[in-house]
């Protein structure tokens, strides 16, 4: 039989009861109440302790202590609210410690910033992850939970996908970002998008390092990258160092990372996987059909690489795009471009986007994309944007500039006296 966390702990005892008789009528409602919160806390039982705090907060906010409260004033329900929420930290915190996760958790989604739970749940995770290993059940549960919550209720997005890697490896890990994280906003999305492009390099790495040594090459001094350990391997095709279906989809994945490191292995992946044998790789949806190609283009170029060649391969993606490859041609181009810092060339780029009622591109439901207020503003192109804006009959967007082009104006004046 499953319990619950408070059937592991002591309950009242006959002289429990006779305590609480005792200290309501020598010291009133209040003290006993307190007593009681005491006790549970000390025997650790955790959700009657809530029960005994919400009756608290009830009584000192002049409620009776069960029922519906029914009409409260907007100054009582503030307080009340208040001890509640109170409780519930208390409460959540607790099981928590106690490695009571989903328990915790009904109690902590209300009131605790997912960033204060992660730094709980990583170590603990940790160490459930090393006990699940070792055939413990009890632990591959728990850490189960902490899956649940770090992935399907986003706390920690990045710290569920590692441990995915780690106890399911990285076809698991794949599919549930797909399926948990790829739902999220961009920025929610690209520290698990990192681990994951990580994980891939690292395996590359050591593969590609490994057959090498192997075959009696010497490796150059580590940490040496992809590109270095394909060059003294020699020219020609690439071995297959990892499973392609795994390469194609990180580099799919880590478009929507900004930050130097994983944009960095984000291109040694894309040079590794652009000389690739043709007959294993499979082909990506437009501008990325060439996937291994096109990849080391647009990673690169935001490291320096080859910029202008990377430029007018995406500009003539999007300019020759057919309409049934949809808006990802023509999002690339902004996307790069505006990371480029590049703003004028990105904002042309999105006024010519097709208008069109389909699917949004995995980059606009993301929110990885620039608006075109803040490219006009950037750019400092509003008459541009305006005149779009007038031909498409879109007076929202016409207005948004005028508004932003006041505020930006005011902001360079300095505040008003």
């Amino acid at each position: 039989m499953t319990t619950t966390p408070d059937t592991l702990h002591d309950f009242a005892t006959p002289d429990c009861f006779a305590r609480l008789r005792r200290t309501c009528a020598d010291a009133g409602p209040e003290a006993m109440l307190e007593a009681l919160a005491a006790s549970l806390a000390e025997r650790r039982r955790w959700h009657a302790l809530f029960d005994a705090r919400l009756m608290q907060a009830r009584v000192a906010v002049g409620l009776p202590p069960v029922g519906s409260p029914g009409d409260i004033p907007a100054g009582v329900r503030e307080r009340f609210d208040e001890r509640s929420l109170a409780a519930c930290r208390e409460v959540g915190w607790s099981l928590l410690d106690e490695g009571q996760v989903a328990a915790a958790w009904m109690y902590l989604r209300a009131v605790a910033d997912p960033a204060e739970v992660s730094a709980k749940l990583e170590p603990l995770a940790l160490t459930l992850a090393t006990a699940a290993n070792e055939n413990d059940e009890q632990s591959s549960h728990k850490l189960q939970e902490i899956l649940g919550i770090a992935l399907w209720e986003a706390v920690d997005p990045a710290l569920g996908i590692s441990l995915v890697l780690r106890t399911q490896g990285t076809c698991n890990a794949i599919t549930t970002y797909e399926q948990a994280v790829s739902r999220l906003p961009a920025a929610r999305q690209r520290p698990a998008a990192g681990v994951l492009v990580a994980h891939l390099h690292a395996e590359v790495v050591a593969n590609l390092t490994h057959d090498l040594e192997h075959r009696g090459i010497a490796i150059p001094a580590l940490p040496a990258s992809i590109p270095t350990l394909l060059a003294v391997a020699g020219e020609g095709e690439a071995g297959l160092y990892a499973d392609v279906s795994h390469v194609q989809s990180v580099l799919r994945i880590a478009r929507l990372c900004e930050d130097e490191p994983t944009i960095r292995r984000a291109w040694e992946l894309g040079t590794y996987a652009s000389r690739l044998p043709a007959d294993v790789v499979y082909p990506g949806e437009p501008p990325f059909e060439n996937v291994g190609e096109a990849s080391r283009l647009f990673y690169g170029s935001q490291l320096g690489f080859d910029v202008e060649q990377a430029v007018r391969f995406f500009r003539r993606a999007a300019a020759t795009a057919e309409p049934e490859a949809g808006a990802l041609p023509c999002d690339t181009l902004v996307l790069l471009l505006t990371r480029l810092q590049r703003p004028a060339e990105a904002l042309h780029a999105a006024i010519a986007r097709p208008r069109d009622d389909g699917m949004p591109s995995p980059l606009q439901a993301a929110g990885a994309l620039p608006s075109l207020v803040d490219l006009a503003a950037t750019a400092g192109e509003w008459e541009l944007l305006r005149r779009a804006s007038s031909d498409r009959g879109d007076e929202v967007t016409f207005a948004a500039t005028l508004v932003a082009e006041c505020q930006k104006n005011q902001g360079n004046r300095g505040p008003q006296v």
